[in-house]
C-alpha cells in the first residue's frame, strides 16, 4: 500500500487552541463596515471562492475568513476542540448529522430553509445546499485497448484479468482518515456485496489511498493513477474540467449521491451572517452562471432521477449506525485486512 499526502496549499496549526489541521486559510475584507463570518469547510478555495464573491456583491458589509480542513478534521474541531466558528461546511453528512444529534449547533428557520425538501434539512439544524455523485475518473490513455466497466463487477473482472496494468495505479480514499471516504464506503457495503470483493482486488493490487480529493484527480490527470474510485463528480469537473483525456463514468449499478451541508456550531460569534449565508446556499440553484463556475450541483426541489440506479443518501440518524464506536471500528479493521494485504 503506498500513501499520498494532499499537495495542494497545507497550513499546518498545531497549538493548544487549534490542534485540528488546517489545509489553506484565506481571508475576503468587506467594501463597507460590518461584521466578519468565519466558515470551516471541506470545500477547497478555488471551488467555494466563487460563492464567497457573489455572496459579498449582495452583503457588502461582511467579511468573510474561510479555512479549509478535511471532514475528519472539522468534525475535530468542531466536535473534540470545540473550535469557534460560525458557519461548518461539509461533504461528510454524516459527520454533520453527528455534530447536529450530539448538541453541537444551533437551529436555524427562514424563508429560504422552508423552501428546502425535507430530505435536505434535519432538525432545522443540518443543511443541504448540494448533490454530489460518486464516480469513476478514468485516465483514458489506459483504457484505449480496454472496456471502460460500467458497473462494479466489471471494474472486479478488469482489475483480475490485467493486475499488471493496475498494479499500483488506482487512486481511493483512505477511509481512516477521510471522512467523505468513509461515508462512500460504508454506503457502498450496503448496496452492494461487490463492495468487499472490490476492496480485496484493489488491495492486492496495492491501490493507492488518499487523504483528499485534490491530489488523487491530480494523479489522474498526470497518468500516475489509470483511475479514481469514488471521487465526487463535482471536484472532478470543477478541477479537471476539460482536460483531455480524462473522462468521468456513473456506475449503472449504483451511484451513491452526498449532499453537501451546512451547519451552524454552537460556538458561533455571529449567528445573523451565518444565517444569512445558509439562506444564499439554500437558493444556489437560483445562481445558474455560479453553478456552472462552482460545478456544485445544487439541491432540486424535485426528489426524483433519471437512473434507478441512483442511490442518494439522505440526512437522518440512520446515517449515525456506522459512526457507532465498536461498528466503526469493525469496519475498519476488515478495510484495513482487504486493502493492505501483503
Amino acid at each position: 500500500m503506498r500513501i499520498a499526502c494532499i499537495a495542494f496549499i497545507l497550513i499546518l496549526a498545531f497549538s493548544p487552541a487549534d490542534a485540528f489541521e488546517i489545509e489553506a486559510k484565506r481571508s475576503y475584507a468587506s467594501v463597507e463596515d460590518g461584521s466578519m463570518l468565519s466558515i470551516i469547510s471541506t470545500a477547497d478555495v478555488e471551488v467555494f471562492e466563487p460563492i464567497i464573491f457573489e455572496f459579498q456583491k449582495r452583503h457588502p458589509d461582511i467579511a468573510i475568513e474561510y479555512v479549509v480542513a478535511s471532514s475528519s478534521e472539522v468534525m475535530r474541531a468542531l466536535h473534540d476542540e470545540n473550535a469557534s466558528y460560525d458557519l461548518g461546511i461539509s461533504s461528510a453528512m454524516d459527520l454533520q448529522t453527528k455534530l447536529a444529534n450530539d448538541g453541537f449547533t444551533r437551529r436555524y428557520v427562514s424563508d429560504a430553509t422552508s423552501l428546502l425538501p425535507d430530505w435536505a434539512t434535519w432538525r432545522d439544524r443540518v443543511f443541504a445546499f448540494t448533490q454530489e455523485r460518486a464516480v469513476l475518473v478514468i485516465s483514458e490513455s489506459t483504457f484505449e485497448e480496454l472496456p471502460i466497466p460500467s458497473n462494479r463487477e466489471d471494474l472486479i473482472e478488469l482489475l483480475r484479468e490485467y493486475p499488471e496494468i493496475f498494479d499500483g495505479r488506482i487512486g481511493t480514499y483512505d477511509v481512516r482518515t477521510s471522512g467523505t471516504g468513509y461515508l462512500f464506503a460504508t454506503q457502498d457495503s450496503r448496496n452492494t456485496e461487490s463492495f468487499w470483493r472490490l476492496t480485496e482486488v484493489m488491495g492486492r493490487l496495492n491501490t493507492r489511498l488518499y487523504c483528499c480529493s485534490g491530489a488523487m484527480l491530480a494523479d489522474v490527470a498526470s497518468g500516475k493513477l489509470a483511475f479514481a474510485y469514488n471521487v465526487l463528480d463535482s471536484y472532478a469537473n470543477s478541477k479537471l474540467g476539460d482536460t483531455p483525456g480524462i473522462i468521468t463514468v456513473e456506475m449503472d449499478d449504483f451511484v451513491s449521491v452526498m449532499l453537501r451541508t451546512a451547519i451552524i456550531p454552537n460556538t458561533v460569534k455571529n449567528y445573523e451572517a451565518a444565517g444569512t449565508m445558509i439562506d444564499f446556499l439554500s437558493e444556489l440553484g437560483n445562481y445558474p452562471e455560479l453553478v456552472e463556475q462552482t460545478g456544485l450541483p445544487p439541491v432540486e426541489a424535485r426528489d426524483s432521477y433519471e437512473s434507478q440506479s441512483v442511490r442518494p443518501i439522505r440526512l437522518g440518524p440512520g446515517l449515525m449506525v456506522f459512526l457507532d464506536k465498536m461498528r466503526k471500528e469493525s469496519f475498519l479493521r476488515s478495510w484495513v485486512n482487504s486493502i493492505e494485504q501483503r
